[in-house]
């Protein structure tokens, strides 16, 4: 327990010193002058991370540097702004140690020093600190955990397909470090591709369980059932397990599921609540993918209408989520946002782009995005491609 005291006087340092030890805190340094604490502390020294203390007992008046500026110049330092700090001084007014509070001191004890009075501000400092240094610690913890979540959630996520009959890729930025948004797709057969791209409600670490308790089933589904409907069928089964009799609370997310048939030339689909996939066809044809069923874990049976579209020579395909739409109007109008993506996205029907979100949503919209953003771009070519 490391105790820093402060104080241009000589015989305040001794005193307050010896009562520290008697009291049975041992671990105790003495600076004269506030160069001796900022030197103590390497306070301008980006390599002295280890550096620290628990507690700084700080005289308000001194020569040079006031406890004021101080107490400034420790909470510039990040690493040094949550000691607690016990300004020690004779001076009564109230608006300096008002000052002294707001410039980041947790505390303070008149002069002449009572000791009873003077140990129970540094217990219930130290008691302050301890519990602040608990959850530092607690929250360091979790960072780590949601970083390793975040990285296995990333690796569940499909790979990039480029072949002679098909291309598959997408534009993904998360909102945050755990995401709602999943995209997956699995060749079926050598001309069958099932995708699906699906939003989880709310956002953050219980989305991004919702997410991967999906994945986790996804492959198995897709490749065994095949069928859209039965594939939606039986990801409402699976979601149906979710369901918390006691407080009600129904999790589920939009999705859109389609199987690709470059040698038959079709798309069969269900959009399951989510924002319309979008369409490009021979000659300029334009469809919007919207029918199927409710949200998939709403009800624990749903009625579900598959849909097939045929093309003659190649299909351009873009699935999104709400958030990508919400983030091309300023409003956040997911409606007025589909409506300008449809609009935008006919700009990127002859080519696949690896960048079309960068492209397409303006830099600030991005860093301040409030939902997630997904794009999955679909290319089925033609035999000459």
């Amino acid at each position: 327990m490391s105790i820093l005291i402060v104080d241009d006087n000589p015989v305040n340092l001794i005193i307050i010193e010896k009562i520290l030890k008697n009291e049975g805190y041992t671990d105790t340094v003495k600076a004269n002058s506030a160069y001796e604490l900022f030197d103590y502390l390497k306070i301008d020294s980006p390599d002295a991370a280890d550096v620290s203390a628990d507690l700084i007992l700080l005289d308000m008046m001194m020569p040079e540097i006031d406890g004021l500026e101080v107490c400034r110049r420790i909470q510039q330092v990040e690493r040094l702004r949550d000691i607690p700090i016990i300004i020690v001084t004779a001076l009564g007014d109230s608006n300096k140690l008002a000052e002294a509070l707001d410039m980041g001191a947790s505390d303070y004890v008149m002069k002449p020093i009572n000791k009873v009075e003077l140990m129970a501000r540094i217990r219930v400092a130290l008691r302050l600190k301890e519990e602040k240094d608990w959850h530092i610690e607690r929250d360091r913890k979790i960072r780590y955990e949601l970083d390793l979540a975040r990285q296995v959630q990333r690796s569940v996520l499909s790979q990039p397909v480029d072949n002679a009959s098909i291309s598959i890729c997408a534009n993904y930025y998360p909102s945050s470090e755990l995401a709602g948004d999943m995209y997956s797709w699995y060749q079926i057969d050598e001309h069958r591709y099932g995708v699906i791209l699906l939003d989880t409600m709310g956002h953050g670490i219980s989305s991004s369980l919702v997410c991967m308790f999906i994945s986790s089933a996804l492959q198995d589904t897709i490749t065994a059932l095949v069928d859209p409907e039965l594939v939606m069928q039986e990801l409402n089964r699976y979601m149906s397990q979710l369901y918390n009799k006691e407080h009600f609370m129904h999790y589920y997310f939009t999705a859109i599921y389609l199987v690709i048939d470059t040698r038959e030339k079709t798309i069969e689909y269900v959009n399951a609540g989510h924002p319309p996939a979008v369409a490009y066809l021979d000659d300029g044809e334009v469809q919007m993918l919207d029918k199927g069923c409710c949200a998939i874990g709403f009800f624990e049976k749903i009625e579900i209408q598959k849909e097939t579209i045929r093309y003659r020579d190649s299909a351009r395909l873009f699935l999104y989520t709400d958030g990508l739409a919400e983030a091309m109007v300023e409003e956040k109008d997911e409606i007025e946002g589909m409506g300008r993506l449809v609009e935008v996205l006919a700009d990127f029907r002859d080519e696949m782009c690896t960048d079309v979100v960068e492209r397409i949503v303006p830099e600030e919209r991005r860093r301040n995005q409030q939902d997630d953003m997904c794009l999955v771009m679909l290319h089925t070519k033609r035999e000459e491609d």
